[in-house]
């Protein structure tokens, strides 16, 4: 507990510097290494995938869909990168049909392109106009949806939520969590509201929160259960009492890309 407590005193601020303070250029940078490391957790860590080209391929396309995001997101060049990464995952398979089975390029696609796109909108959050006041929303209501379902299903978990994928969740812990996730976006959106004075939706907010705390624990759940069907305890050891890239960012994984979506679709901050 204390390792993950220190690493997460230091993970903190360095978030803040990334997407708050650094270019932007450079935070979607990080943010492609970031997700090349989680391509090469979940294919190669989990055994999925074996072939080292492969998953080197599976990494560059990872870091690639970070950059496209930032820069302005063409959908030309996103439909190009797509083509080419097809068809050089499909030149591999034809090289060595009787080793190479569909069942493992579907795994590329999904570590090379399915995941790292949904980890990307973060980057396609802070590129946009008000990207340096809304990039928190998603960190925001995934940790204080986790911290609070931590806490409340300590305290008052009684009923499990996912005995056989995630024994120690509880249906007291969700509900605690998505309280806190509530909480969470109003006290943000008050924020932008008083001393950054913007015109602010506090409804949207709380369809932020409920939402956002759904997607997450279901995002949880659902790379809690690869991790059990492949017999690992942690996606990697990069952080320290928090396991992998994947570990640390499996809700926001989720929360992010339906975030994108609702400052799109219902918008916190009224322009």
């Amino acid at each position: 507990m204390k390792t993950r407590i220190l690493a997460a005193a230091v993970l903190v601020p360095a978030l803040f510097l990334i997407v708050l303070v650094l270019p932007k250029e450079l935070a979607a940078v990080i943010m492609g290494i970031l997700q090349a490391i989680a391509s090469y957790e979940l294919l190669y860590r989990t055994k999925l995938v074996t072939k080292p080209r492969l998953v080197i391929y599976c990494a560059l396309m990872a870091f690639a869909i970070a950059v496209w995001s930032f820069y302005e997101a063409v959908h030309a060049y996103f439909v190009l990168m797509v083509l080419a990464f097809f068809l050089l995952m499909f030149s591999e398979m034809m090289r060595d049909h009787v080793k190479m089975r569909f069942e493992t390029l579907s795994m590329c696609f999904v570590g090379g392109l399915v995941v790292p796109y949904l980890m990307s909108s973060v980057v396609r959050i802070l590129s946009s106009n008000t990207g340096r006041y809304v990039i928190l929303i998603p960190f925001v209501i995934a940790c204080c949806c986790d911290a609070g379902a931590y806490f409340i299903g300590i305290r008052f978990g009684k009923h499990k939520l996912a005995p056989v994928v995630s024994p120690n969740k509880t249906i007291e812990g969700a509900l605690g969590g998505m309280a806190a996730g509530i909480l969470a976006m109003l006290l943000y959106t008050f924020i932008l509201d008083l001393p950054l004075r913007f015109d602010v939706s506090y409804g949207a907010a709380i369809v932020y929160g409920i939402l956002g705390c759904l997607v997450g624990e279901l995002g949880d759940l659902c790379f809690s259960v690869i991790k059990r069907q492949t017999g690992i305890k942690d996606y990697g050891n990069l952080i320290p009492g928090h396991g992998g890239v994947l570990d640390r960012f499996d809700s926001i994984l989720a929360v992010a890309p339906l975030v994108e979506a609702l400052l799109l679709i219902m918008p916190v901050i009224i322009l």
